[in-house]
């Protein structure tokens, strides 16, 4: 039987998870994606004292503490409304096509309150959307943990998802 690659799948996010029942949800799914994407969740603590900041400084803050986790040969994928939409069928495709490539980490990226620094637009290999409506940044962390176990499903041909 040919040997899977590993590689590691880490979900950044500014914040933590505040909902209990979020967080139990998260755990729930993230136990069950396949060991050899290594799946990590990182919360990186929102910044403090940020009243008297403008927007760019916050943002470019985050981006200082986002890039704190990124080597120059990962992937990185924003979370972002302006992103490219997928059904998930084809993001599961598309999960498949960033393995094909023998990465050694994927980064999906979910930013802060006000999005995204003009430096992380940069360094962003993608950007993807998980819709047209806005959601809390709480449950675009449940929504994209839960993509992921639905293309590892699809990936593997299980009844888990339905056309």
């Amino acid at each position: 039987m040919p040997q899977r690659y590993e590689m590691r799948i880490n979900i950044l996010s500014i914040g933590k998870t505040q909902d209990k029942q979020i967080e139990e949800l998260l755990v729930y799914y993230l136990k069950r994606l396949p060991r050899h994407w290594n799946t990590e969740f990182i919360e990186i603590p929102e910044l403090k004292n940020t009243k008297n900041l403008s927007v760019e400084l916050v943002k470019k803050q985050e981006e200082k503490l986002l890039l704190e986790h990124i080597e120059p040969g990962d992937l990185v994928v924003l979370l972002d409304e302006k992103g490219t939409q997928y059904t998930s069928r084809a993001f599961a495709a598309k999960l498949e096509d960033w393995m094909g490539l023998s990465l050694k980490k994927i980064h999906l990226i979910i930013g802060g309150a006000y999005g995204f620094s003009p430096g992380l637009y940069e360094r962003a290999n993608e950007k993807i959307a998980l819709s047209k409506m806005t959601f809390t940044h709480q449950m675009v962390r449940l929504f994209l943990i839960e993509q992921l176990y639905r293309a590892d499903q699809i990936q593997k041909g299980k009844p888990y998802h339905n056309d």
